[in-house]
Order: C-alpha cells, then sequence, then structure tokens
C-alpha cells in the first residue's frame, strides 16, 4: 500500500533531523546550529597575538612594569592550550600549516612562562648565588633559545607564502623581531632589545587583524576585513 502524502512529508522531516543531528530547523524562534567543525584560526591566531603583545608591552617596560611574572598565567592558559586546542583541531581539518603553527607556538609560550616560575629552577641555573644577580650566561643561554625559534619561524614564513599577506607578514615581522632578540641578547645591546618589543607590536597588530578577520567574517558579522588572499597565486 502506497504511503501518503503526509506521511511522505513525516518521513522527509525524519531524515532531515536525523541528517542534521536532531534538530529541528523549522523553528526559527532560537537560531539552530547544526553540529560540525568550528574553524580553529581565530582562537589560534588571537592567542598568539595577545601573547606577542604583552610580551612587547613587559619588554618595552610600559608603566614601568620590567618584570614579566604578570604575564605568566596569561601565556600559559590562553597562549599555550588555548593555541595548543586550535593546534589540534587544525589537526582534526586537515589544515598542516595551522596545526604546525599554532601546536608549536603553544608549546614555546608555555616554555617561555616556565622560565620565570622559580619551581623549574631555569633562572637559579643562571643566578649568581652569592649576589643574586643574573649571570652574563643567561643572556647567551635565551640568545640560543631565539636562534632556535628564529630558524623554525623561518620554515614557517616559507610555508605560509601561499596563505594570506596578514598571516605572511605577521611571521614576516615575526623573523624580524626573533632575529633582533637573538642579536640584542648575543651583544648585550639592550637598544636593539628594545627594537625587537617594538617589531612585537607589528607583530601582534597583523596576527590581530588576521584572526578577527576569520571571527568576524563568513557572514558572522557584518564586518569582512581584507586579508591578502594568497592561495590563488599558484604555478601554471
Amino acid at each position: 500500500m502506497s504511503s501518503s502524502p503526509s506521511e511522505k512529508d513525516d518521513i522527509h522531516n525524519t531524515a532531515h533531523l536525523e541528517a542534521q543531528g536532531g534538530n529541528d530547523s523549522s523553528q526559527p524562534g532560537m537560531p539552530v546550529y547544526h553540529p560540525h567543525l568550528a574553524n580553529p584560526a581565530p582562537l589560534g591566531l588571537l592567542s598568539f597575538a595577545t601573547s606577542l603583545f604583552l610580551i612587547s608591552l613587559a619588554g618595552m617596560g610600559t608603566r614601568g612594569v620590567e618584570a614579566p611574572n604578570i604575564i605568566i598565567t596569561s601565556m600559559i592558559f590562553f597562549g599555550g592550550i588555548c593555541q595548543y586546542i586550535a593546534g589540534i583541531m587544525a589537526f582534526i581539518t586537515g589544515n598542516t600549516l595551522e596545526a604546525t603553527l599554532f601546536s608549536s607556538y603553544a608549546g614555546f609560550n608555555v616554555a617561555y612562562a616556565l622560565i620565570f616560575v622559580p619551581g623549574t629552577g631555569v633562572l637559579a641555573a643562571y643566578t649568581d648565588a652569592a649576589t643574586g644577580q643574573p649571570l652574563p650566561e643567561l643572556d647567551q643561554a635565551l640568545a640560543l633559545l631565539i636562534w632556535a625559534w628564529f630558524i623554525l619561524t623561518v620554515i614557517f614564513t616559507i610555508a605560509a607564502t601561499r596563505t594570506s599577506w596578514s598571516l605572511l607578514l605577521a611571521l614576516l615581522f615575526f623573523d624580524l623581531e626573533l632575529l633582533l632578540l637573538a642579536v640584542g641578547y648575543t651583544v648585550g645591546n639592550d637598544r636593539i632589545l628594545i627594537a625587537s618589543r617594538g617589531v612585537g607590536f607589528m607583530v601582534a597588530f597583523c596576527a590581530y587583524w588576521s584572526g578577527t578577520a576569520g571571527l568576524w567574517g563568513s557572514g558572522a558579522t557584518m564586518i569582512n576585513l581584507p586579508t591578502g588572499d594568497l592561495s590563488n597565486k599558484r604555478d601554471a
């Protein structure tokens, strides 16, 4: 026996609801969001930008605050854990660059923050036990750390040449910041270190721009920030 039109509609609606995770999109009173993976890039970029912004503020001695201890919690939880989550989500969505980039800088932020946690003993290893003053070896140790991350960031920069101008500029400025930091620590020049922090604000601005574009765009708001898409510039 054939089904009536109303029964066919019920079957169609049931199949539609099952396909959409059981959510009823026929009720317009509240927005309905069907299960899907969110874009992890805004979280990764905004946490990266905020970490660089705070490091630059502390490095510039803004408002007389020079000790970086105040940024430790933000570096660990937002710049570290949240950015690591963004990296894991990028692995799931299949974006190799974002997955590697966010996971790596999450590790960098946590590692940098732990330097200033007394329990790790990192600073104690480079402090004169008699005077309590940092040893000259500390600057050279920091230089070695920054040189390694400079090399890694150059690799990321090359990988980002077909993404967007906003991300590419963020990484190019970050290359420059790390280069100045490494040189500044190596030769012990405070002016070069201050200059590197100034470049850090440019890194943060570009990363904020790129992350905000992803958060506000795709119809989420009326604001669509241009990012300078490079993905269509492929070899013939």
